[in-house]
């Protein structure tokens, strides 16, 4: 199982939008599974994705494969990351 982590307008697709609580859901992990892939599979619209993405806290790409007991964090296109030229991201 991975735990993804749901902020500001995506926390719509957990069972929690309570903002002082954590939005999580829990997604099994399939072989071969990137971040891309658990996005699609909880169904959460790609326009409404931000380039802010984290696996396991380190900035990341879409295409970055995913494993079994990882956490993503998900921040929503209208939360962008005001320095991200000060992360390396992981692909």
């Amino acid at each position: 199982m991975i735990e993804v982590h749901l902020y500001g307008k995506l926390r719509r697709f957990t069972d929690n939008q309570d903002p002082s609580r954590d939005s999580i859901i829990t997604a099994p992990v399939r072989d071969g599974d990137s971040i891309e892939s658990i996005v699609q599979r909880i169904g959460i619209p790609p326009e409404e994705l931000g380039n802010n993405i984290f696996l396991n806290g380190e900035y990341s790409a879409l295409k970055r494969k995913v494993s079994d007991g990882d956490r993503l964090g998900i921040f929503p296109d209208d939360m962008q990351l005001l320095y991200k030229w000060y992360f390396h991201k992981a692909s």
